[in-house]
């Protein structure tokens, strides 16, 4: 094989991972009363593995609202979105279902869509992923996180670990 055959990229040891190279950070959240049990939120980011196969990320799309209550993607006009255009994404603090849209991500010479991997709630939206997408190239596991999710139902078992996704890799 040659050099070029080959791409580096870092794994980070403490997420789990998903099938479609989402990584997950489960965090606890501390509950304002004792009557209530602490919650669990979710940061999700993106694995290098898909800069690696797929080329340097130009553009991520992350859902917005629309003053007029109406919710649309924030896309380029160009002529090959308009399969996006149809699809309506999740506003933050939105209800998201298992398989529905989540993250769209743009590379020189590809289009990824990305769905949710289990039932959620948006918390927070990190925009400055949209305006900046060297974030997400050059700091993926740290300031190139995408979205702070609030699961309905998660069990971070039924995702792989470090070891499991790098053998997935492996066997790609």
């Amino acid at each position: 094989m040659s050099e070029s055959d080959y791409a580096e990229f870092g794994i980070a040891h403490d997420r789990v991972y998903t099938l479609e190279h989402l990584w997950l950070q489960p965090f606890d959240v501390k509950s304002r009363s004792k009557h209530e049990e602490d919650q669990i939120h979710v940061k999700i980011g993106l694995s290098e593995f898909l800069r690696a196969e797929y080329g340097d990320i130009v553009r991520v799309v992350l859902p917005h609202p629309q003053e007029s209550g109406n919710f649309t993607l924030d896309v380029d006009e160009d002529a090959d979105d308009e399969q996006l255009s149809s699809v309506a994404p999740p506003l933050a603090g939105d209800e998201i279902g298992l398989g529905d849209l989540l993250i769209t991500v743009r590379t020189i010479n590809d289009r990824i869509l990305i769905n949710a991997p289990f039932p959620c709630k948006v918390l927070e939206l990190n925009g400055d992923v949209e305006d900046n997408s060297d974030l997400v190239n050059d700091e993926a596991y740290g300031d190139g996180w995408c979205i702070i999710v609030k699961p309905h139902d998660f069990d971070q078992n039924q995702f792989l670990n470090v070891e499991e996704y790098i053998e997935m890799l492996n066997e790609l």
